[in-house]
Protein backbone atom coordinates (compact mmCIF):
# COMPACT_ATOMS: atom_id res chain seq x y z
CA UNK A 1 0.00 0.00 0.00
CA UNK A 2 0.79 3.41 -0.82
CA UNK A 3 -0.02 6.95 0.84
CA UNK A 4 -0.15 9.40 -2.31
CA UNK A 5 1.90 12.19 -1.64
CA UNK A 6 -1.30 14.55 -2.01
CA UNK A 7 -3.06 12.73 0.80
CA UNK A 8 -0.45 14.55 2.98
CA UNK A 9 -1.09 16.12 6.81
CA UNK A 10 2.28 17.66 8.38
CA UNK A 11 4.71 18.58 5.41
CA UNK A 12 6.22 15.41 4.32
CA UNK A 13 4.26 12.50 5.87
CA UNK A 14 0.41 11.72 5.41
CA UNK A 15 -2.41 12.77 6.51
CA UNK A 16 -3.15 10.95 9.83
CA UNK A 17 -7.12 9.80 9.42
CA UNK A 18 -6.61 9.19 5.14
CA UNK A 19 -3.69 7.03 6.20
CA UNK A 20 -5.52 5.10 8.73
CA UNK A 21 -8.36 4.60 6.88
CA UNK A 22 -6.20 2.78 3.96
CA UNK A 23 -4.26 0.56 6.57
CA UNK A 24 -7.63 -0.24 8.21
CA UNK A 25 -8.64 -1.64 4.49
CA UNK A 26 -12.50 -1.58 5.09
CA UNK A 27 -12.14 -3.49 8.55
CA UNK A 28 -13.45 -2.33 11.88
CA UNK A 29 -10.24 -1.59 13.44
CA UNK A 30 -8.26 0.79 15.73
CA UNK A 31 -5.66 2.41 14.30
CA UNK A 32 -2.24 3.86 16.44
CA UNK A 33 0.10 5.83 14.49
CA UNK A 34 3.83 4.98 15.66
CA UNK A 35 5.68 7.57 13.78
CA UNK A 36 4.22 9.75 10.59
CA UNK A 37 3.23 8.26 7.98
CA UNK A 38 6.12 8.65 4.68
CA UNK A 39 4.62 9.21 1.21
CA UNK A 40 4.83 7.50 -1.82
CA UNK A 41 6.35 4.70 -0.29
CA UNK A 42 5.44 0.91 -0.44
CA UNK A 43 3.90 -0.30 2.94
CA UNK A 44 3.16 -3.56 4.00
CA UNK A 45 0.64 -5.29 6.65
CA UNK A 46 2.07 -8.28 8.78
CA UNK A 47 0.45 -9.41 12.21
CA UNK A 48 -1.04 -6.46 13.31
CA UNK A 49 1.91 -4.03 12.19
CA UNK A 50 2.24 -1.73 8.95
CA UNK A 51 6.00 -1.26 8.35
CA UNK A 52 8.29 0.75 5.65
CA UNK A 53 10.94 -0.78 3.81
CA UNK A 54 13.29 -0.63 6.42
CA UNK A 55 11.09 -2.73 8.68
CA UNK A 56 10.17 0.82 10.69
CA UNK A 57 6.59 0.19 12.45
CA UNK A 58 4.44 3.12 10.87
CA UNK A 59 1.55 1.72 12.80
CA UNK A 60 -0.52 -0.97 14.93
CA UNK A 61 -3.77 -2.56 14.24
CA UNK A 62 -6.06 -3.92 16.73
CA UNK A 63 -10.22 -4.61 16.89
CA UNK A 64 -11.63 -1.54 17.45
CA UNK A 65 -13.89 -1.29 20.43
CA UNK A 66 -17.51 0.17 19.89
CA UNK A 67 -17.62 3.66 19.76
CA UNK A 68 -20.43 4.77 22.34
CA UNK A 69 -20.08 8.07 21.55
CA UNK A 70 -22.45 9.83 18.69
CA UNK A 71 -21.36 13.65 18.40
CA UNK A 72 -25.35 15.22 17.86
CA UNK A 73 -25.78 17.09 14.26
CA UNK A 74 -26.11 20.69 13.99
CA UNK A 75 -27.80 22.24 10.82
CA UNK A 76 -25.69 23.56 7.43
CA UNK A 77 -26.33 27.00 8.37
CA UNK A 78 -24.89 26.53 11.99
CA UNK A 79 -21.81 24.67 10.48
CA UNK A 80 -21.41 27.19 7.21
CA UNK A 81 -21.46 30.04 10.20
CA UNK A 82 -18.82 28.34 12.44
CA UNK A 83 -16.64 27.54 9.60
CA UNK A 84 -16.53 31.02 8.13
CA UNK A 85 -14.75 31.48 12.09
CA UNK A 86 -12.00 28.83 11.41
CA UNK A 87 -8.90 29.46 13.36
CA UNK A 88 -6.40 27.64 11.32
CA UNK A 89 -7.48 30.33 8.56
CA UNK A 90 -4.99 32.75 10.13
CA UNK A 91 -3.24 30.51 12.61
CA UNK A 92 -2.74 26.64 11.24
CA UNK A 93 0.10 24.78 12.39
CA UNK A 94 0.01 22.56 8.94
CA UNK A 95 -1.55 24.71 6.27
CA UNK A 96 -1.10 22.25 3.22
CA UNK A 97 -2.87 19.53 5.76
CA UNK A 98 -4.99 17.57 3.01
CA UNK A 99 -7.85 17.76 5.02
CA UNK A 100 -8.10 21.04 7.02
CA UNK A 101 -5.27 23.48 4.98
CA UNK A 102 -6.49 26.21 3.50
CA UNK A 103 -3.28 26.23 1.63
CA UNK A 104 -3.85 22.43 -0.27
CA UNK A 105 -4.77 23.13 -3.26
CA UNK A 106 -6.84 19.82 -3.89
CA UNK A 107 -7.72 18.97 -0.16
CA UNK A 108 -10.79 18.37 1.10
CA UNK A 109 -11.16 22.07 2.67
CA UNK A 110 -13.08 20.91 5.93
CA UNK A 111 -12.43 24.01 7.98
CA UNK A 112 -13.99 23.96 10.87
CA UNK A 113 -14.61 26.21 13.63
CA UNK A 114 -15.37 26.23 17.19
CA UNK A 115 -19.00 25.71 18.77
CA UNK A 116 -19.70 26.02 22.63
CA UNK A 117 -19.02 23.27 24.41
CA UNK A 118 -15.35 22.31 22.90
CA UNK A 119 -17.04 21.42 19.46
CA UNK A 120 -16.87 22.10 16.32
CA UNK A 121 -18.43 22.17 12.82
CA UNK A 122 -17.56 22.69 9.29
CA UNK A 123 -19.80 22.35 5.49
CA UNK A 124 -18.26 19.33 3.55
CA UNK A 125 -18.67 19.13 0.22
CA UNK A 126 -17.77 15.47 -0.81
CA UNK A 127 -15.07 15.35 -3.71
CA UNK A 128 -15.92 13.49 -6.81
CA UNK A 129 -13.66 10.09 -5.85
CA UNK A 130 -14.94 9.26 -2.35
CA UNK A 131 -13.86 6.24 -0.62
CA UNK A 132 -13.62 4.68 3.38
CA UNK A 133 -10.04 6.78 3.24
CA UNK A 134 -11.48 9.63 2.39
CA UNK A 135 -14.41 9.71 4.74
CA UNK A 136 -11.25 8.71 7.82
CA UNK A 137 -9.95 11.95 6.59
CA UNK A 138 -12.80 13.74 6.91
CA UNK A 139 -13.37 12.52 10.13
CA UNK A 140 -10.06 13.18 11.75
CA UNK A 141 -9.06 17.03 11.67
CA UNK A 142 -12.63 18.16 12.75
CA UNK A 143 -11.86 16.57 16.18
CA UNK A 144 -8.39 17.68 16.44
CA UNK A 145 -9.55 21.44 16.18
CA UNK A 146 -11.71 20.92 19.38
CA UNK A 147 -8.00 21.30 21.30
CA UNK A 148 -5.86 22.77 18.97
CA UNK A 149 -4.99 26.38 19.96
CA UNK A 150 -2.77 29.05 19.21
CA UNK A 151 0.83 27.51 19.96
CA UNK A 152 -0.73 24.13 21.20
CA UNK A 153 -0.39 22.37 17.96
CA UNK A 154 -1.75 18.42 17.90
CA UNK A 155 -1.50 15.78 15.88
CA UNK A 156 -3.55 12.31 15.23
CA UNK A 157 -2.22 9.44 17.63
CA UNK A 158 -5.08 6.66 17.12
CA UNK A 159 -8.34 6.32 15.28
CA UNK A 160 -11.32 4.36 15.01
CA UNK A 161 -14.16 4.99 12.62
CA UNK A 162 -17.66 3.50 11.61
CA UNK A 163 -18.59 4.21 8.47
CA UNK A 164 -22.69 3.18 8.14
CA UNK A 165 -22.34 4.21 4.40
CA UNK A 166 -21.02 6.15 2.01
CA UNK A 167 -21.51 10.07 1.24
CA UNK A 168 -22.58 10.85 -2.34
CA UNK A 169 -20.06 12.98 -4.15
CA UNK A 170 -21.21 16.92 -4.90
CA UNK A 171 -23.52 16.18 -1.28
CA UNK A 172 -23.02 18.89 0.87
CA UNK A 173 -22.56 17.27 4.60
CA UNK A 174 -21.62 18.63 7.48
CA UNK A 175 -18.99 17.55 10.12
CA UNK A 176 -18.66 17.82 13.88
CA UNK A 177 -16.21 17.06 16.61
CA UNK A 178 -16.28 17.72 20.17
CA UNK A 179 -13.09 17.26 23.02
CA UNK A 180 -14.27 14.61 25.81
CA UNK A 181 -11.34 14.92 27.92
CA UNK A 182 -7.70 15.50 28.15
CA UNK A 183 -4.84 13.81 30.18
CA UNK A 184 -1.25 15.50 30.10
CA UNK A 185 -0.57 15.40 26.27
CA UNK A 186 -3.57 13.13 25.47
CA UNK A 187 -7.14 14.31 23.93
CA UNK A 188 -9.81 12.26 23.46
CA UNK A 189 -11.84 13.28 20.63
CA UNK A 190 -15.02 12.21 19.19
CA UNK A 191 -16.56 13.15 15.52
CA UNK A 192 -19.52 12.40 13.20
CA UNK A 193 -20.38 12.73 9.10
CA UNK A 194 -23.97 13.57 8.94
CA UNK A 195 -25.46 13.69 5.35
CA UNK A 196 -27.50 16.34 3.54
CA UNK A 197 -30.73 15.32 5.18
CA UNK A 198 -29.28 14.76 8.67
CA UNK A 199 -28.59 11.09 8.53
CA UNK A 200 -25.68 9.52 10.56
CA UNK A 201 -23.16 8.40 7.82
CA UNK A 202 -20.14 7.61 10.09
CA UNK A 203 -18.54 8.57 13.46
CA UNK A 204 -14.99 8.24 14.85
CA UNK A 205 -12.92 8.39 18.46
CA UNK A 206 -9.54 9.63 18.18
CA UNK A 207 -6.59 10.35 20.65
CA UNK A 208 -5.09 13.39 20.04
CA UNK A 209 -0.88 13.92 20.84
CA UNK A 210 0.20 17.61 22.12
CA UNK A 211 3.69 17.99 19.45
CA UNK A 212 6.04 20.79 19.28
CA UNK A 213 6.79 22.35 15.67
Amino acid sequence: MIIPARFNGPPGSGNGGYSAGVFAAGRPLEVTLRRPPPLDTPLTTADGEVRAPDGTVVATLAPAEPIAVTVPPVSPAEAVTASKAYPGFTDHPFPTCYVCGPEHPGGLRIFPGQLPGDRTAAPWTVPAEVTAPTVWAALDCPGGWAIIGPGRPYVLGRIAVQVRALPVPGQECVVVGALAATEGRKALVHTALYGPDGAPLARARATWIAVTV
